[in-house]
């Protein structure tokens, strides 16, 4: 498992899913992009095509990824 956070102007979410490399996350990025019109209903568009879920966001919990819905950027946090 793996947790991905959704970072955005309009939305801030917790996924989990299944893990997977920076290379798939960027592939199922696009596609969720594609197929979002508004910026505050990707998470759940992320979730439907990928099988996450989305968790109670919490700023103390350790994620795997963030997901930049401004930059379109992918990256990995420091602890």
């Amino acid at each position: 498992m793996m947790i991905i956070e959704i970072d955005g102007y309009f939305n801030q979410a917790l996924l989990t899913g299944k893990k997977c490399s920076e290379q798939q996350l960027r592939q199922m990025y696009r596609q969720a992009d594609q197929l979002t019109f508004e910026t505050r209903d990707f998470a759940n568009m992320f979730c439907r095509l990928h099988n996450f879920n989305q968790i109670p966001y919490s700023e103390d919990i350790e994620v795997d990824f963030v997901l930049d819905t401004d930059t379109g950027k992918i990256y990995s946090q420091s602890y």
